[in-house]
């Protein structure tokens, strides 16, 4: 029986005391597998990683935005001045405000974003949640579609239908089962390689395609559809033509321009290896830069000191 593999090692001062599993998959331009670890072919939820199949699905229904605000519906944004600016001037677009949104409250997710809100006097608002830019776009296409403002999150919603059907799309493969996502939205399960092969299609898309201006938004605008000190955005910026998005519990994906797609899951959800073992994944690939060197590692402290990091397990990506 297939199970997670391990994907990163623990390292505190040379000795290793801890592993992360998961699953990684590397689809080809055609959509087909090829090279995988772990378990690929089995429901699971891509989480945020799925936002830029759900602004697909609102740009095929009319939404107008471009460039970093169309970055923005796609984003799970770290709360920044800019991206509350953006999240707005969506809203205004369609004659709405931030108490329609119905993200839940919380606070921004960068830390000097989150103490800067909160020296200002704010507590959690729905605003600033890093799913506002989404939930604005859903707003947004509701509206100009005559759609129910109030239940734009229900599953049986015309937007979220849409939405189902864009995601299924560019997957390939029909979405095995639908949950509540964080944000209260609806989340559709695929399999980890039908969201790497949606990756790779979005990356090598034409750019007058719905999937290509998505693409491109991303890449022009890393800092609008992640953060300004995100890895994510890093990584667009140091790579030529890679598209990516992580997601809630260890999820990320990448695409790259030729339309290869990648996508893992760290079985126990934590963050901290994802960017890790997707500069693993990328070297085996022949893909590199300073960028994805440094992201080899993620650094350990003891007391003041760098004692150890966590970095690829060797055997998986040889």
């Amino acid at each position: 029986m297939t199970e997670p593999v391990i994907l990163a090692d623990v390292v505190r001062s040379d000795f290793v005391e801890g592993h992360h599993r998961g699953s990684v998959v590397v689809t080809r331009p055609d959509g087909s597998v090829d090279w995988a670890v772990g378990i690929v072919d089995e429901p699971m939820f891509p989480r945020s990683s799925n936002k830029p199949m759900q602004a697909l699905g609102m740009l095929r229904n009319g939404l107008p935005l471009t460039d970093e605000l169309l970055a923005l519906a796609g984003a799970s944004h770290s709360g920044e001045q800019f991206h509350l600016d953006g999240v707005r001037k969506i809203l205004a677009t369609a004659g709405l405000d931030e108490s329609d949104l119905l993200t839940p409250v919380a606070y921004p997710l960068d830390d000097e974003a989150r103490d800067a809100w909160v020296r200002a006097g704010h507590g959690k608002e729905r605003v600033v949640m890093n799913c506002s830019g989404k939930h604005a776009a859903m707003l947004l296409t509701s509206k100009l579609n005559d759609w129910d403002l109030k239940t734009y999150r229900s599953p049986d919603h015309p937007l979220q239908k849409e939405i189902r059907t864009a995601i299924e799309d560019t997957a390939g493969e029909k979405a095995s089962y639908v949950a509540v996502d964080g944000c209260g939205a609806p989340i559709f399960a695929l399999t980890l390689s039908g969201l790497a092969r949606s990756f790779g299609l979005f990356a090598a898309a034409a750019p007058e395609t719905d999937e290509g201006r998505i693409a491109d938004a991303f890449r022009a605008h890393p800092e609008y559809a992640s953060g300004s000190t995100r890895d994510e955005a890093e990584l667009m910026r140091a790579t030529k033509g890679l598209f990516c998005k992580a997601g809630a519990e260890g999820v990320y994906a990448v695409g790259l321009a030729d339309g290869t797609g990648i996508a893992l899951k760290l079985e126990d959800g934590t963050p901290r290896p994802r960017k890790v073992v997707m500069a693993a994944t990328l070297q085996r690939l022949g893909i590199t830069n300073e960028t994805i060197e440094t992201h080899l590692h993620f650094d350990l402290t003891g007391g003041d000191n760098i004692v150890g990091a966590v970095r690829p397990h060797a055997q998986t990506f040889s």
